[in-house]
């Protein structure tokens, strides 16, 4: 019989030695949770897969942890938002990304706080009968007034 495929995710550089793999923290937690002897019972190899299969799960502590389901007609979606202090040490072309983006949101933020500044105004405007141009209006005013008539 062959070896399955995830076989070659463990190399002897990836992997402690044996008597280092029971010392794992994540593999203590995960054993800490069986009875001891079925929690014995797994081999250096075993031990080995189920640390590269938990390694994708280890999640530090954040300070925004937010994970949910939501049911839409008969699919359900999860989400999951977690945000924090950033530890790790990122390259260099992650944190002109991490500027960039940081740029992007705050111009949307910026964007849309002077578009809401500037219909606010208007509507204001509009309240006081004052015109800027005579026989021309937008619309929003008659709408605005529509949805609390």
């Amino acid at each position: 019989m062959t070896e399955p495929k995830t076989d070659a995710l463990i190399t002897k550089a990836s992997t402690p030695t044996n008597a280092d793999i029971r010392q794992d923290p994540g593999l203590q937690k995960l054993l800490s949770r069986m009875p001891a002897d079925i929690g014995e019972s797994f081999t250096e190899q075993q031990l080995s897969h189920l640390r590269v299969a938990l390694g994708a799960r280890q999640w530090g502590k954040h300070q925004l942890d937010l994970r949910g389901t939501l049911r839409i007609f008969h699919w359900r979606y999860y989400y999951v938002v977690v945000a924090g202090r950033n530890l790790r040490d990122g390259a260099r072309s992650q944190q002109q990304f991490s500027k960039l983006m940081l740029a992007v949101i705050i111009s949307m933020l910026l964007v849309v706080s002077a578009g809401l500044g500037v219909l606010l105004l208007y509507l204001v405007k509009s309240a006081f009968g004052i015109d800027l141009f005579d026989g021309f209006s937008l619309g929003i005013w008659s709408w605005f007034k529509a949805l609390f008539a």
